[in-house]
C-alpha cells in the first residue's frame, strides 16, 4: 500500500505521557484518524518520585518539546491544518513554530522541490498563557552537548581552560561519543531518542522525506533535562558560519544549519524566558571562523585519533571506513581535512584520516563545491566558501602540500581570481561581535584563544 501525502488534510499533536519510574517520554502524533506515531525519549538516573513544582516546569517544556519535535512527522505529508489537541499556544509561540518550521525545512523543500510559503499556520490563542505558572528554580551548572567533533571539543577545553565546572551531554551515545567524553575525563548524560517506526515505514512507501532542524529539537530535550538533572547553562558549540545560508531561492535564504544560526538562538532564547526562567543557551564558538576553530583544535592531539565530524560515521559499517572515523567521500570529510590541513604537520593529518584527499582528482568537484566555484556551498556544516578558500590559500604557501595535485590547481586557476587574499586572511581569523555569549564565557574564550595564539601551531 503507498502513500500519498497529498491525501492527508491534518497534522495532529494528539498528546503526551512522561513515566516518571522510566524515565519514559512518548510523543504522539497522527495524520488524519489513519496515520499513527509515536516517538520515545528515555532520561535515565532521574529523581523520583518528582516534586510537584518539577512536576508543572517539565510539563510546560514537554509541551512545547512536543511541539517541536513534530517537525519529524509533519514534513511526511505536509498538510494544510496543523491541530494542537494538548494545550493552547499563545501568538508568540505560534509565530516561534511557523518560523522553525518554515526555515528549519528549507533545505527539505528544495530538494523536494516543494513550497511552504503560506501553508504553515499553528493555531494560537490571543492570551499570555505561561503568567500564571509558577517558575522552577534551576541549580547553577554548565552543560557541553556534544557530537564527537572538533567544535565541542575546543569548547570542552575553552572551559576546562576557564576552571569552569561542566557536565557534557548528548541524545544518544554511539562510539564517537563515548570516547570524546572518555578522553574529556568530564561525566556525562546521555538521552535516548527513538523514532516513530510508523515514520521510517511511510518514509519507503511514498512520504515526503529529507533534513529537518535536529538542533532546535535538541534545544528543548536540553530544558527538560535542564530541570530533570539540575542545571541551568547549555554551552553550544555552532561558530559565525552556521549564520550563512547555502543558497537563496525565490528570495528566501536556505540554511542547512538554521537551528545552529545565531537567529534561531536568539528567537529559542525568547521561548525559554517565559517557558523555563533563568535557563541559558549561547554558543560559545559563535565569534569565530571554522578556521580559528581547527586552530585551535590542532592542539589538543590527544582527541586527534577518536573525533570524527563525519555523518556517515554514524550509519555506515565501521569496515567501510578508514579507522572506522570517516568515510572520505562526503563534503564534511573534505572540509575537516582542508581546515586542519594549515594547523597541523602533513604526516599527521594523514595518519588521523588514513588518505591524502588533496591528492586525489576524484575529489575535485567535491572541493569545487566547498570553495563555491560553480557550486553552491554543499547542504551540511561546513564553513564558508571564503573559508576554504583561505584554508587553499595558506596551503599554497606550505611546501608540504605545494605538489598535492588540488593544491596546485587552486593555485594555477582559483587563485588569480581572488583579488586580495591577504585580506581575506585577515577576515576570517577577526573575532566577531554578533553572539550571544554571557560576560563571563566571552572573557574565559578570549584568554584561551590569547593562551594558544602564543603556543603556535
Amino acid at each position: 500500500m503507498n502513500f500519498s501525502p497529498q491525501s492527508v488534510k491534518t497534522f495532529r499533536f494528539t498528546k503526551y505521557e512522561f513515566d516518571t519510574l522510566t524515565g519514559l517520554l512518548k510523543l504522539h502524533y497522527a495524520f488524519d484518524n489513519e496515520w499513527f506515531f509515536t516517538e520515545e525519549m528515555v532520561f535515565l538516573g532521574i529523581e523520583r518520585p518528582l516534586p510537584p513544582l518539577k512536576k508543572q516546569a517539565l510539563d510546560r517544556v514537554f509541551h512545547h518539546l512536543h511541539l517541536v519535535a513534530g517537525i519529524s512527522y509533519y514534513k511526511a505529508a505536509l498538510p494544510q491544518k496543523l491541530s494542537i489537541e494538548t494545550k493552547p499556544i499563545n501568538e508568540k509561540t505560534a509565530n516561534f513554530l511557523n518560523d522553525l518550521y518554515f526555515h528549519g525545512l528549507g533545505e527539505f523543500a528544495y530538494q523536494n522541490n516543494l513550497d511552504l510559503r503560506g501553508r504553515i499556520k499553528f493555531p494560537f490563542i490571543n492570551q499570555d498563557i505561561n503568567n500564571t505558572q509558577p517558575h522552577y528554580p534551576l541549580s547553577r551548572q554548565t552543560i557541553v552537548p556534544i557530537g564527537g567533533g572538533k567544535d565541542s571539543i575546543v569548547t570542552i577545553e575553552a572551559l576546562r581552560h576557564a576552571n569552569e565546572p561542566f557536565r557534557l551531554f548528548s541524545v544518544g551515545n554511539p562510539r564517537i561519543i563515548q570516547n570524546v567524553a572518555t578522553i574529556s575525563g568530564f561525566p556525562h548524560i546521555s538521552i535516548q531518542r527513538r523514532i516513530s517506526p510508523q515514520l521510517l515505514d511511510l518514509n519507503k512507501k511514498g512520504a515526503f522525506n529529507g533534513h529537518v532542524p535536529i538542533s532546535a529539537i535538541i534545544a528543548y530535550i536540553l530544558a527538560a533535562s535542564a530541570i530533570l538533572y539540575g542545571f541551568d547553562t547549555v554551552v553550544m558549540s555552532n561558530e559565525r558560519s552556521a549564520n550563512v545560508g547555502n543558497l537563496s531561492k525565490d528570495g528566501i535564504e536556505i540554511n542547512h544549519q538554521y537551528s545552529k544560526s545565531l537567529q534561531f538562538e536568539k528567537d529559542v532564547g525568547e521561548q525559554f524566558v517565559n517557558l523555563l526562567p533563568g535557563f541559558r543557551y549561547f554558543s560559545l564558538l559563535r565569534p569565530l571562523s571554522e578556521l580559528e576553530i581547527t586552530r585551535l583544535f590542532s592542539h589538543f592531539k590527544n582527541y586527534h585519533p577518536i573525533f570524527s565530524s563525519c555523518n556517515r560515521n554514524f550509519t555506515h559499517a565501521s569496515s567501510n571506513n578508514v579507522h572506522g572515523n570517516w568515510c572520505l567521500d562526503c563534503p564534511k570529510c573534505r572540509f575537516v581535512f582542508l581546515a586542519l590541513a594549515p594547523f597541523v604537520e602533513k604526516q599527521h593529518l594523514l595518519q588521523i584520516f588514513g588518505k591524502n584527499l588533496l591528492n586525489d582528482k576524484n575529489q575535485q568537484d567535491g572541493f569545487d563545491g566547498l570553495i563555491g566555484y560553480h557550486a553552491h556551498k554543499p547542504f551540511e556544516c561546513v564553513g564558508e566558501t571564503e573559508e576554504s578558500l583561505v584554508a587553499f590559500y595558506l596551503l599554497t604557501l606550505k611546501k608540504e602540500w605545494q605538489k598535492d595535485i588540488l593544491v596546485q590547481r587552486f593555485q594555477q586557476v582559483i587563485l588569480p581570481r581572488i583579488r586580495h587574499p591577504k585580506y581575506l586572511l585577515k577576515t576570517i581569523f577577526e573575532n566577531s561581535q554578533h553572539h550571544e555569549i554571557p560576560h563571563e564565557f566571552e572573557r574565559a574564550l578570549a584568554k584561551f584563544r590569547q593562551y594558544y595564539h602564543y603556543q603556535g601551531n
